[in-house]
């Protein structure tokens, strides 16, 4: 007999480290893969058994208060032209597990947004606390399968700092880092490599902010109790 499949969240994120992070019994994950060929998977895998979409992972942080290893919860996420809320009672049973984390309006961009001043404009136009690649492609597919939708985000590169071109360039279309990109940028320009090693302390402490988020949220992120209780009613 065929055996049939279990509830599921669907986590969607950008690089490597953090599907690895998110990976768990009760969730799929998708990584690795940007614009419609991540529109495509995520709609693949969004069946009758599929309870959620949630963002995961690390962004670049807008509002200039936000440090690395902040916590984001969006309550909802903007893109040129589009706006998606999240759900509000997932939201809430996340934020009960993280009350330290941030709420706000999270931006999704198809292009990394990567200097100062790129940042804060588009934190004056938009009023987002962060902003990644994959949360708008997310929301856009759970509101085309009804689903509900969330976004947990941690700050890996403050509003006040540039990402470096030498780590910019050791962004994968794979969601690995290419090392040897990273270094041949740095061969380029010697002069990041202070601006290099200050985010690599950046990341460390974004891995491991991600990480206990992960932990606290639980198997299911915090949907499954969600709809525990709504069962009760």
């Amino acid at each position: 007999m065929g055996s049939v499949t279990a509830p599921f969240v669907l986590v969607v994120t950008g690089m490597a480290f953090e599907a690895r992070i998110a990976a768990g019994p009760h969730c799929r994950v998708v990584h690795g893969v940007r614009g419609l060929a991540l529109e495509q998977e995520v709609s693949a895998m969004a069946s009758r058994q599929c309870m959620g979409i949630l963002s995961f992972g690390v962004a670049g942080g807008l509002e200039p208060t936000l440090a690395p290893g902040d916590v984001v919860l969006a309550d909802a996420v903007c893109a040129p032209g589009e706006r998606y809320d999240t759900d509000t009672t997932w939201l809430r049973a996340m934020h009960a597990a993280l009350p330290h984390a941030r709420i706000g309006t999270a931006a999704g961009a198809d292009q990394p947004v990567l200097s100062v001043a790129a940042k804060a404009s588009l934190h004056r136009a938009t009023g987002a606390l962060c902003v990644d690649m994959e949360s708008h492609l997310a929301a856009r597919m759970a509101a085309a399968c009804r689903l509900p939708f969330a976004a947990c985000r941690v700050v890996i590169d403050p509003g006040s700092r540039a990402v470096p071109a030498a780590a910019a360039a050791g962004m994968g279309d794979d969601g690995k880092t290419d090392v040897a990109a990273v270094l041949g940028g740095l061969l380029r320009a010697p002069r990041e490599l202070p601006a290099l090693l200050r985010l690599a302390g950046d990341a460390a402490a974004a891995r491991g902010a991600l990480r206990a988020a992960r932990l606290a949220l639980g198997d299911a992120f915090g949907l499954r109790d969600m709809r525990s209780q709504q069962a009760d009613f």
